[in-house]
């Protein structure tokens, strides 16, 4: 098999972190991978300046990852379609809610044989109220096989080659896991395959909902005794959510770095966290928060959250769920943050005997 031209579908923070490995490990398994990495970069203007442009001539994403140099194998494209043509891997790292419509536009413009790979933490809602994985909505609309990876990867610590693991979820481990590990494996990204793919996909979209709790009870001036309590109930949560909607989990999968290590890293340090604290200490809606604080990124645990609520709803389940659907109504409005505690204090988890 010739060697697979690769892309990368977005090109913010985490984009262009992902970038910087990408571009170094084609370089290192030529018989797996040609060495240019096409990047889609959503064109914009910076001081002036297209900001494909200067990803291409000076190496760097001034916008969402600056004073960090790409790859000079690493080239920006700005039409789609043209990214993509051609390519047999697509590395998804988009908001997870432009991935339709993204897939809408590529439908019968990639070879059959094209292997999609999603760094996207979220989850889509079907019109019927339905729960859908970001992975499933590739496969759906692009007829293609769908892996994921996620872990305890802030996007600045990976840029700054600080040591960290994620995890791949891949279906057909056997047939595609070491491909995939070789195009992701560094001295300082240590990748883990397993099979487990749906754990490790929603591990990573329901962390971000955890870390909004973790953030409201860090703007209500709670300590790490309270934030400990979230990530636990939380986790509990999250296992009780993966085992009713996708049965048949690996417990093992909740401890590699997708699960329990992504978890306590987010509600530490991630986005989600300190946009929820901002929203509780300024009184501010979390969209002006966002606008202030994201430099022109968005949150995604207030979204997975009003998704997993729609689909705790619907199935009736919002009782044994009450950090999930506190994280949705305090961000809607529907009820005050403060409230939080008592939803912790009267936790089904605290309620067995």
């Amino acid at each position: 098999m010739s060697p697979r031209k690769v892309t990368i579908i977005g090109s913010g923070n985490w984009g262009s972190a992902i970038a910087r490995i990408v571009g170094q490990t084609v370089k290192s398994f030529p018989d797996d991978f040609d060495s240019e990495v096409r990047m889609w970069v959503f064109e914009e203007t910076v001081n002036g300046e297209k900001l494909s442009e200067i990803i291409n001539t000076r190496h760097e994403n001034v916008k969402y990852l600056p004073g960090k140099t790409l790859p000079t194998n690493v080239v920006a494209v700005t039409d789609l379609v043209q990214s993509c043509t051609g390519s047999q891997v697509l590395i998804f790292v988009v908001p997870h809610q432009f991935v339709k419509g993204i897939c809408n536009q590529l439908v019968g413009k990639i070879p059959e044989n094209t292997q999609a790979i999603s760094l996207i933490k979220g989850v889509s809602t079907e019109k019927k109220g339905g729960l859908k994985l970001i992975s499933e909505e590739i496969r759906d609309i692009l007829k293609i096989d769908v892996s994921v990876l996620m872990g305890a990867n802030l996007a600045p610590e990976v840029a700054n080659d600080n040591f960290c693991e994620a995890t791949i979820g891949c279906k057909r481990k056997a047939q595609d896991g070491m491909m995939l590990k070789r195009l992701f494996h560094t001295d300082n990204f240590r990748i883990n395959v397993v099979e487990d793919a749906h754990t490790v996909e929603l591990c990573g979209a329901l962390k971000n909902v955890v870390a909004c709790a973790a953030g409201f009870t860090d703007g209500l001036g709670f300590g790490d005794n309270t934030k400990a309590a979230v990530i636990r109930l939380g986790l509990m949560e999250t296992t009780k959510f993966v085992e009713h909607y996708y049965p048949g989990s690996n417990l093992q999968t909740f401890f590699e770095s997708c699960g329990i290590a992504d978890l306590i890293t987010t509600c530490y340090g991630g986005r989600n966290r300190k946009v929820c604290e901002a929203f509780v200490k300024t009184g501010k809606s979390l969209a002006e928060v966002e606008k202030e604080m994201l430099n022109g990124q968005s949150a995604q645990g207030p979204l997975t959250a009003e998704e997993v609520y729609l689909m705790l709803e619907k199935t009736n389940l919002t009782a044994k769920f009450p950090l999930f659907t506190a994280v949705h109504k305090i961000c809607q409005g529907q009820m005050k943050a403060p409230e939080l505690i008592d939803c912790l204090r009267n936790h089904p988890e605290h309620m067995q005997f």
